[in-house]
């Protein structure tokens, strides 16, 4: 969490900003982030960052094209020190990733203090942001990077019908209403990026999480229908994922790329509801397998080790990885998980 001291500081930024270019990842806690900051002033721009988990120089001519007074950095594990040397402008990187180093920029992540925190980038937004009509954006956004918030209890009490009581994480996402409102935050960003931002720019006025499920409104209709047009290819996904679920220690699902990406979805639904085995869910895609892994134990290190002497790269949390394989390497690295997994 942030101390006050650094609310107040990003909060007479955010004031100040006349034209504040905002940098977020394209996943919900990434688009949470980005809506509760712009939704304090509604001043700037927002560009969502896909197919890269890194702002290096490639960002360079699109800042140039904009001209931000002030650049915020939501939810991206890193930042090229070229990038920030090349851009005129103060960076304020808002994060929770494996901590950086770099300089000349304004850096927020908890877990430089303390290494084994845990704290969505949207939770502290949401401490910048402190408005309780965005509650609901703060709560989805938490719960989608697998964080039950502090902030549940004021959540149910708003929206009873949402989350009736406080429960472990699997019960609240994937046995209450609540379920259906993170994934909003995931399948409204797939789709053709003239639609993404459509969407998008639609959210950020939206009131509340009602005038979208209720269709209370034509904005609501619109980003509903979007919605469900994703949710039903999600859900004919995981069924056919649902099909490699045996004995074995390990769940591997692959499929290929001229479906939308929901690895990491699958992965967090199928773990959640089987905490004893490791699910390997992987997307081909231009000669790789671009791959979510998911388990209820560590798994990380068996990733790292599977790794060595493979064309490819990898990492993430202790329970939850990501990887990209080239497709010539990729039963070679599954054997090499498979032994490490063994204890």
């Amino acid at each position: 969490m942030l101390n006050p001291t650094k609310v107040a500081l990003l909060q007479e930024e955010l004031k100040t900003a006349k034209n504040p270019l905002f940098l977020y990842d394209s996943d919900a806690d990434g688009l949470c982030s980005f809506l509760l900051l712009y939704r304090i002033h509604r001043e700037g721009k927002g560009i969502r960052v896909t197919n890269t988990s890194k702002i290096d120089e490639q960002f360079v001519l699109k800042v140039q094209e904009i001209n931000p007074d002030k650049i915020f950095v939501l939810d991206i594990p890193q930042i090229d020190q070229q990038f920030v040397d090349a851009v005129k402008c103060s960076i304020f990187w808002i994060d929770h990733h494996l901590p950086q180093d770099i300089k000349k920029v304004h850096y927020f992540n908890p877990r430089i203090k303390n290494p084994e925190a845990y704290v969505p980038t949207t939770r502290m937004a949401y401490q910048v942001s402190q408005n309780p009509d965005d509650l609901w954006i703060a709560a989805a956004g938490c719960l989608a990077d697998w964080n039950m918030p502090d902030l549940i209890e004021l959540f149910i009490e708003k929206y009873p019908s949402l989350l009736p009581v406080k429960c472990d994480l699997a019960t609240a996402l994937y046995k209450n209403p609540v379920g259906k409102l993170v994934k909003l935050f995931f399948f409204l960003q797939k789709g053709p990026s003239t639609e993404v931002r459509k969407s998008i720019k639609i959210l950020s006025k939206i009131k509340s999480p009602f005038e979208i499920f209720n269709q209370e409104t034509a904005p609501g209709k619109f980003l509903y229908k979007c919605f469900e047009k994703v949710d039903a290819k999600y859900e004919e996904v995981l069924a056919q994922a649902k099909k490699k679920i045996t004995k074995s220690k390990i769940v591997l699902f692959t499929y290929n790329s001229n479906q939308w990406s929901f690895t990491a979805n699958i992965a967090n639904e199928l773990s959640a509801i089987n905490p004893k085995k490791v699910i390997i869910i992987a997307r081909e895609k231009s000669g790789e397998m671009k791959c979510s892994i998911r388990a209820q134990f560590p798994i990380a290190g068996a990733l790292e080790k599977a790794l060595i002497g493979i064309e490819g790269y990898g990492g993430g949390h202790p329970n939850a990885c990501g990887a990209v394989i080239k497709e010539g390497d990729w039963a070679r690295f599954l054997e090499n998980f498979k032994r490490e997994l063994k204890p």
